[in-house]
């Protein structure tokens, strides 16, 4: 009876907690908000800090975080010159795993991964982190023994990755047609369970109010123009704001490394392009992994409203804009639509178009740069979005201490002069 009672309590009191959620809720939305309090500040911006990152997306908001949280960086400002999370990282299709082949990408990605698992729980925000898996297809004998090599080496860096046969990828994955007179047959694939994906604004937001709680500035709309650089040593920034005087800058702009570069008078290897996707019409859940295809550059996945989310590799031209060409979309529809035959009826809802830096080796760079005290961390290519704790914590590593940890030491400008080169071209030079 006690029992049964306290049971009827319980729901009593959250029957009234879901009462006063949903009026409060209701309250807010008919005063637009206006009483809600702040996820973060919005200061103005002072004449001088200690340090100062350009990119107030989810690897310079992660950078921040770090250096206040991890290296005691007391006087911090993160400036964009639009609005926070609106570049790449609001403009991507959330894929993250750590299955890459060569030793020194195995290393940074697997450690943003291990950083993904607990990020929830670091921030205190919900990043919707979904460990739903992530399936690559094989479409020729030849791809499946590549993959079978890929898989070997990726596992002896203690990363879990398996192969799997068509018959076991239609156990996971019920709508994939197997038909092997299909123009791109299944032969197999290759997954990783530990991957998936996050929501994209979640990080950035989640990243900026654990900064700011932090003390760190993050200010809007505040593009940076040039820099102040003395006997080749960066003593300041330069912006539509005014400038700032800093002791160290780091750069996290994706998209446009290299226009910010030639601001500091050098130049860096990497080539910007555009890459694309779109979502569907929400419909019911059909799809609970990550599906990839390296040979047709097409993906998909299923958000949690319904939608699916489609993206095909970048366009073969170099370009600034937030668009790509119509040819792109329309092969990666067509594939798609093969593969999975009941996709045929949807309607696109929306499309839209990131920039990505790319270096010859497919690898990004976390680096010093010949300015002294200027660093910058660019060219992730097609996997910004799945770096970006590890990222963020290897570069606020490099900043405090002017020297890469071993992790991100392959990743410095030297290897193009040295010949060090970490060729990833077959695991990060597509969409995903």
């Amino acid at each position: 009876m006690i029992e049964k009672r306290e049971k009827a309590k319980s729901r009593t009191s959250t029957h009234k907690e879901n009462k006063y959620s949903l009026f409060s809720l209701a309250k807010n939305a008919v005063s637009k908000h206006k009483n809600w309090s702040q996820a973060w500040r919005s200061p103005e911006l002072k004449p001088e800090y200690d340090i100062v990152v350009i990119g107030a997306g989810g690897h310079g908001l992660a950078t921040a975080y770090y250096l206040a949280k991890e290296h005691g960086s007391k006087n911090i400002a993160v400036i964009d010159k639009g609005w926070l999370g609106g570049g790449n990282t609001g403009r991507n299709t959330t894929i993250i795993r750590s299955n890459y082949m060569w030793d020194e990408s195995a290393g940074i990605y697997e450690h943003s991964l291990k950083l993904w698992e607990t990020l929830s729980h670091e921030l205190n925000f919900n990043t919707m982190f979904s460990q739903r898996g992530v399936l690559t297809l094989a479409h020729t004998e030849h791809e499946l023994k590549e993959m079978t090599r890929r898989v070997e080496a990726i596992r002896l860096n203690g990363i879990d990755s398996e192969v799997l046969s068509p018959r076991a990828i239609k156990q996971i994955v019920p709508i994939i047609d197997i038909n092997p007179q299909l123009r791109y047959p299944v032969m197999g694939g290759f997954i990783q369970r530990r991957g998936g994906t996050a929501r994209h604004d979640a990080v950035a937001w989640g990243y900026a109010r654990a900064a700011d709680q932090l003390g760190v500035d993050i200010i809007q709309n505040c593009e940076v123009t040039g820099f102040n650089i003395k006997k080749g040593a960066i003593t300041g920034v330069k912006t539509v704001k005014g400038e700032i005087k800093a002791n160290k800058v780091g750069c996290v702009v994706a998209g446009h490394a290299g226009v910010v570069a030639e601001m500091a008078g050098f130049r860096l290897p990497i080539d910007s392009r555009p890459l694309q996707a779109l979502v569907s019409e929400p419909i019911k859940p059909i799809l609970d992994t990550v599906i990839m295809s390296n040979s047709v550059h097409m993906y998909v996945s299923q958000s949690d409203k319904g939608e699916l989310v489609l993206g095909a590799g970048a366009d073969s031209y170099n370009s600034y804009s937030q668009r790509g060409s119509l040819n792109i979309i329309e092969g990666m529809l067509a594939a798609a639509v093969e593969l999975f035959p009941v996709f045929s009826r949807l309607r696109m809802l929306r499309s839209w178009g990131g920039i990505v830096d790319t270096c010859p080796d497919a690898s990004p760079i976390i680096s010093k740069t010949p300015v002294k005290n200027l660093y910058f961390n660019c060219g992730w290519g097609t996997g910004g979005f799945k770096a970006t704790p590890g990222s963020g914590h290897v570069f606020a590593d490099l900043i405090a201490k002017d020297e890469p940890n071993s992790i991100a030491a392959p990743f410095s400008l030297d290897r193009f002069v040295g010949g060090y080169l970490i060729d990833e071209h077959g695991a990060a030079g597509v969409a995903h």
